[in-house]
């Protein structure tokens, strides 16, 4: 049984005294307010925080340039021509991938089409996309601008929510093309049964499953491994947005055996506003040919791509879905912050996200279940480590009284807070101090 002391700044203290993980806290910079104050920071689920090593990292490839013009690519510290593959291992090492099935490229809703390019093939018969009710905007967006490209007539573009679409030698409904899974009424998170049941009821018309994992306002992490083997055993191709995976919690993307993920690194990744991307792509597919895609030099053979006139041969693996050459100045920051990624280990993070999670968890749950409200799942291995909150009687205003309280966190309409105790650089303390704040503004 807990006891009051446990819920006390002491008792935050002496969790952060036996935190092994403690140390790295110091090596990010941290927002400051106009009082010189630190923010307390709860927002990495958003964008996470700059490593210290981050501008270093920068200067060296801009002083290469400066010092080298085009010799960098052969010559820099860090030559430009290889340069992505530096980041590879420790990638792959993160979301739990082969090397060669990771690759670092563009941004995340360039690589999610690039994939599906790839792998939502429709036909008559097999045409559905199955996507969360609650998707991320980004993945709506994509995953119904695919269906019209795969079909649409450009007259009645313009009435597309009312559409019938033409393909494949008969008409469908665009609106039956796009299955979303929803929750069970007065629910908010979805069940694995009902997924496996639409698979087992629809299995042969769906094309693709592509899902956010975990999803971005539930927070839910849903069982990839067990979704795709039914998939699998359908014939459906599967597909993961992980932007809210990939450095939060172990993904083991190889052995869940989906076909494709696809992630972003500017969350907890600490790649930097509007960093570059990662993709997956599952070795079964590594050499097949008869896979299309939208193809660009640099996916190009490495040893015969400066030959310029011979037809495409793709490298082997994810690297073949490059188009162009790697962004150095976008690379050089997730560089920086893999590099800590793989001196701490996905393990050791997972184990202190599980206990700050779960100490956020226990120190709103005082202030009432009544009064406060966890959407997200209570079971660890359903959920990374953000809290998605939903206060009672409570709006907007709240929130904006939160934030003048020296907090940053993050608010999705309608009505919850999402709270990230992210494990690299947040405290025990810190997360003491924002659930007194969160109650004092209540």
């Amino acid at each position: 049984m807990k006891t009051a002391t446990q819920y006390t700044l002491e008792h935050a203290q002496q969790l952060d005294r036996e935190d092994p993980l403690a140390q790295y806290r110091s090596q990010f910079h941290r927002p400051i307010d106009k009082h010189g104050k630190e923010y307390v920071y709860m927002c990495g689920n958003s964008l996470g925080l700059q490593p210290k090593t981050t501008e270093a990292a920068i200067q060296q490839e801009l002083e290469d340039w400066k010092k080298l013009g085009v010799e960098g690519h052969f010559k820099a510290r860090n030559p430009w021509m290889p340069y992505h593959h530096f980041l590879r291992d420790a990638m792959a090492k993160v979301v739990g991938a082969k090397p060669q099935e990771v690759v670092l490229m563009n941004t995340l809703s360039v690589n999610l089409h690039l994939m599906m390019v790839s792998f939502y093939r429709p036909t008559a018969e097999r045409h559905k996309i199955v996507i969360e009710s609650d998707a991320f905007p980004s993945d709506k967006y994509a995953v119904e601008s695919q269906l019209r490209f795969h079909g649409l007539h450009p007259a009645i573009r313009s009435t597309r929510s009312h559409a019938r679409i033409e393909t494949f030698g008969e008409s469908f409904d665009l609106r039956k093309s796009k299955i979303e899974i929803r929750p069970r009424p007065g629910e908010v998170c979805l069940r694995h049964e009902d997924i496996y049941d639409l698979i087992e009821e629809q299995g042969d018309e769906i094309a693709l499953i592509m899902l956010g994992n975990p999803n971005y306002y539930t927070g839910q992490f849903l069982d990839m491994k067990a979704i795709t083997e039914r998939a699998h055993a359908k014939g459906i191709t599967v597909g993961f947005d992980c932007a809210h995976g990939a450095g939060n919690r172990p993904l083991d993307l190889h052995d869940s055996g989906c076909d494709f993920a696809v992630w972003c690194t500017y969350k907890y990744l600490n790649g930097g506003p509007g960093a570059i991307a990662g993709t997956f792509v599952h070795e079964r597919h590594s050499n097949r040919m008869d896979l299309p895609r939208f193809e660009g030099w640099w996916g190009h053979d490495q040893d015969t791509r400066f030959g310029m006139r011979d037809d495409f041969q793709p490298m082997p693996g994810a690297d073949a879905w490059q188009l162009s050459n790697p962004p150095i100045l976008a690379l050089a920051p997730v560089w920086a912050s893999l590099k800590i990624f793989e001196e701490v280990g996905m393990a050791a993070l997972r184990e202190k996200s599980i206990k700050l999670t779960g100490y956020l968890e226990e120190l709103l749950n005082q202030l009432g279940r009544d009064r406060i409200r966890i959407i997200t799942p209570h079971e660890p291995e359903q959920r990374g480590c953000q809290l998605s909150l939903q206060v009672v009687g409570a709006d907007k205003s709240l929130f904006d009284r939160l934030s003048d309280s020296g907090v940053i966190a993050d608010w999705r309409e309608p009505d919850v807070i999402r709270v990230a105790p992210t494990p690299l650089y947040t405290s025990f303390t810190e997360v003491f101090e924002f659930v007194e704040r969160l109650k004092n503004c209540m």
